[in-house]
């Protein structure tokens, strides 16, 4: 029985990359493609895959959200991450939600294969390269204990933020979370009371400091 694959990067070049190598894995088989957080979830609704690739800085909706909402729909589904970030507090996150590998995109390629039969078969991946990440936090724990600020909102208001980051307006947010203008005004006064800010442009920061978002979008 093949191991069923979702792709999910907003870039193309990087998708063509990883199609064309899991293409070539036998008992692989690469059953759709998502270019954002929010297409994934819905493919991963549809086709039930059993490996996700999930690209963690992805427009409209971010991989760590995304992963959020597949596995509340599907816990049965392996998450791999794919990230540029190696940074502990990052790592930490993608892991509370749910993710079971984490690769980084400058070794992906190396790695896919055995990354994949790796967590179908039941284990966890992590890149090599983060070896040293993972022992100074077990060294230090105190470094971790304290969770990701984000943790303070709820998952629609890091859907929210991470839209206004992205520079869309109220109206528009409210489109495509199919709720009002003036829920989305709500969400944005409950996310700037809990976060003690009191501009977009502190938001942006924010997003992208903690992962909702990245520069590169």
């Amino acid at each position: 029985m093949s191991i069923r694959v979702l792709l999910a990067d907003d870039h193309k070049i990087m998708r063509d990359g990883l199609r064309a190598l899991l293409d070539k894995v036998p008992d692989v088989e690469v059953v759709a493609e998502a270019e954002n957080g929010r297409d994934a979830v819905e493919l991963a609704r549809t086709l039930k895959p059993n490996v996700i690739i999930m690209d963690m800085s992805m427009p409209e909706l971010n991989g760590i959200e995304a992963t959020r909402q597949v596995l509340a729909d599907n816990s049965k589904v392996r998450v791999i991450a794919l990230s540029m970030h190696s940074d502990k507090r990052f790592l930490s996150q993608v892991f509370r939600a749910g993710a079971v590998g984490y690769l980084l995109k400058d070794c992906a390629f190396d790695e896919l294969s055995r990354a994949v039969q790796t967590i179908n078969a039941g284990e966890k991946y992590l890149s090599p390269k983060l070896t040293n990440v993972v022992v100074d936090n077990f060294m230090r724990p105190s470094s971790l204990s304290l969770p990701a600020v984000s943790t303070k909102l709820t998952p629609r208001e890091r859907e929210v933020i991470q839209l206004i980051a992205e520079g869309e307006s109220t109206k528009e947010i409210a489109a495509r979370l199919h709720v009002s203008v003036k829920t989305i005004e709500t969400h944005r006064s409950q996310i700037m009371h809990k976060l003690g800010m009191h501009s977009i442009a502190q938001l942006t920061k924010f997003a992208i400091r903690e992962g909702l978002t990245s520069l590169d979008l």
